[in-house]
């Protein structure tokens, strides 16, 4: 199974990256509808497509408005959004008002409880677990028949979060590192995760891969996040880039 990395930024959008958003042709799955979405179109493979949200921070929902012109381009028939009720009910408000955006979207709003489990095509059984994040974030684990992964995004890493028993021994591990092991401080106060940290929990789970997402855009260098720090807790564990597509 491949995934395509369409935007493996947070916050806002940088010359080489734009904001979280992740593919999966063969299964029609789309983890979070930030700036990235918009390179949908030419690898839709599927007549529907569901998108997992995360938590609707901008950085993670703008991307919803880009799906008018999206869903025109291609053949899907079927669009669902999957987010927290509460979560999807601003976006329809807010988002979506006609002050803001005057379209009407045709899409299908599906809500969920953190802790729900759901089906999706493909032979896909989605459990979503919460993370603690300001505002809340959920996470997803997805298992197939013959392989599984788990998208963890706007937390602060923690070897004693629940989520980390969720996701143990998924073959593939996408989780945020939005930050360097020297800025703790700033990670604890936004809610998000530095390399140090990342590298422990990766260790706890024991993905087969594990690549750190939700990356910040003001930082240039080609390694963000100074993952050698990571790497000391699990030698493999990469950083992703916009347009990459993982094989797992």
């Amino acid at each position: 199974m491949k995934l395509h990395c369409l935007g493996t930024a947070g916050y806002h959008p940088s010359e080489s990256r734009h904001t979280s958003c992740y593919f999966l042709p063969e299964s029609g799955i789309v983890f979070d509808a930030g700036t990235g979405i918009f390179r949908l179109p030419d690898l839709i493979q599927t007549e529907t497509l569901d998108v997992l949200l995360s938590h609707t921070h901008l950085d993670h929902v703008v991307g919803l408005t880009y799906l008018l012109g999206l869903l025109y381009q291609s053949p899907v028939t079927k669009c669902r959004v999957w987010g927290e009720e509460e979560k999807l009910e601003v976006v329809r408000k807010c988002l979506f008002h006609r002050d803001i955006f005057p379209a009407e979207l045709q899409v299908q709003w599906k809500g969920i409880r953190a802790g729900e489990s759901f089906s999706l095509a493909k032979d896909a059984r989605v459990m979503s677990f919460a993370m603690e994040h300001p505002g809340g974030s959920v996470g997803y684990r997805i298992d197939w028949p013959t392989r599984s992964m788990a998208y963890v995004t706007d937390t602060t890493a923690d070897c004693e979060a629940a989520y980390v028993r969720k996701v143990r021994g998924v073959d593939l591990l996408l989780h945020e590192c939005n930050f360097r092991s020297t800025q703790e401080d700033w990670a604890v106060k936004t809610g998000h995760s530095t390399a140090r940290r990342v590298g422990q929990v990766a260790a706890a789970v024991g993905a087969k891969q594990t690549w750190l997402i939700h990356l910040n855009p003001m930082e240039t260098d080609y390694d963000p996040v100074g993952i050698c720090d990571a790497q000391a807790y699990l030698p493999n564990i990469q950083a992703a880039f916009d347009r990459q597509v993982i094989d797992f």
